[in-house]
């Protein structure tokens, strides 16, 4: 069995208290008090979340933009400063990954990736770069650290340790930026909560300063330290996918309701070809949010129509600011509008199920 890796702030989790799990081979705290206690404080307040263990990928050259326009399913029309999200498709039109891409300039790409894919999607952004000549792709995985400030006090957090004004940064931009004194880090306002909030990329080797920072700039609006159990809760209410269980590569973006990110009209993109003909053909099954009667659903529970397995759940919870059941699941076509009727099959119980349109919780600041 191979050795988990560690964030630059694992020994910050360790004196924290947290429960320490594995995950996607690293070792990461689940819960620092109780998962409830952390979501709420995110929703209310605001929560400090560790995503060091999330990959960076460099595309460096004069068509390091071209290069990810023709990888990724996005158009990539962003200015330099702007981020974008996107999926990453194999040539089947099957999803490698879902991604932030950050202009820092036009021959200057920041990729963030998910942390199970870190290694997968390097390979496959080195592999299907088109101009290897032109330009280079580099892992900088190890290099970084990543701090996510989520709720309606991450301004005011955030703001009492750097001097870039962060009211001037709007929602998918980001920033170079000083920060509890460690140069060299970038202010993005993105996050996985569905609140207001920012990720903040760190040199890996000054990430606990950052880190220790927040907490006492926080500490006024009870700021505290969010492990991966709410971090979960939080991103299904905001109906946010999670790789490797809502989206993997047997399923298209257009499955997923990824389509307003996978623009068919663009130049030829990895995946393209697939995804023209399978929206022509039409598709099959789609991706939705579920209100679960009693019972919580869980990956991999089956969906009935007409008492018959014909869909799949992805995700699903009790949701802390709902207080109903949540689910995301996969259904058949015709079975996907608002306010249909369907069942899942909860561990051998049948549980009523309704279509729910939209994300199931959002913020009101």
């Amino acid at each position: 069995m191979s050795e988990l890796r560690r964030t630059p702030l694992f020994q910050a989790h360790v004196d924290a208290g947290a429960r320490m799990v594995d995950f996607g081979g690293w070792e990461m705290p689940v819960q620092y008090s109780s998962m409830m206690k952390e979501h709420r404080l995110v929703r209310s307040k605001v929560g400090l979340f560790d995503v060091s263990h999330m990959g960076e990928v460099r595309l460096r050259g004069p068509k390091a933009l071209e290069a990810i326009r023709h990888i990724v399913t996005n158009r990539m029309n962003i200015v330099d400063g702007q981020a974008q999200y996107t999926a990453m498709c194999t040539e089947k039109g099957g999803i490698v990954d879902d991604l932030i891409v950050y202009r820092v300039a036009d021959d200057d790409i920041l990729v963030c990736v998910n942390a199970s894919n870190r290694d997968k999607d390097f390979a496959w952004i080195q592999e299907h770069n088109p101009f290897k000549g032109d330009v280079t792709v580099t892992d900088e995985g190890d290099q970084w650290g990543q701090i996510a400030v989520q709720g309606r006090f991450a301004p005011a957090t955030l703001q009492a340790l750097t001097d870039t004004p962060l009211d001037q940064l709007k929602y998918y931009w980001h920033t170079a930026a000083t920060v509890a004194g460690v140069e060299g880090c970038i202010i993005a306002r993105t996050g996985y909560t569905g609140e207001d909030g920012f990720e903040v990329f760190t040199p890996a080797d000054d990430t606990r300063t950052v880190w220790d920072g927040l907490l006492e700039a926080g500490a006024p609006h009870d700021v505290s330290p969010i492990g991966l159990a709410a971090r979960d809760t939080l991103r299904l209410e905001a109906r946010m996918c999670l790789y490797g269980n809502d989206i993997t590569e047997d399923t298209s973006p257009l499955e997923a309701g990824l389509g307003w990110v996978t623009k068919l009209d663009k130049p030829n993109f990895v995946g393209k070809d697939a995804l023209v003909a399978q929206k022509a053909a039409g598709i099959q099954r789609r991706l939705v949010g579920l209100i679960v009667e009693k019972r919580i659903a869980r990956h991999g529970h089956a969906i009935l129509v007409d008492g018959e397995p014909r869909g799949v759940v992805t995700s699903g919870t009790r949701s802390p600011t709902r207080g109903d059941n949540i689910a995301l699941a996969y259904v058949p076509r015709g079975y996907g509008r608002p306010g249909t009727q369907l069942q899942v099959d909860v561990r051998g119980r049948i549980a009523n199920a309704v279509v729910h349109k939209g994300p199931f919780y959002k913020r009101d600041y």
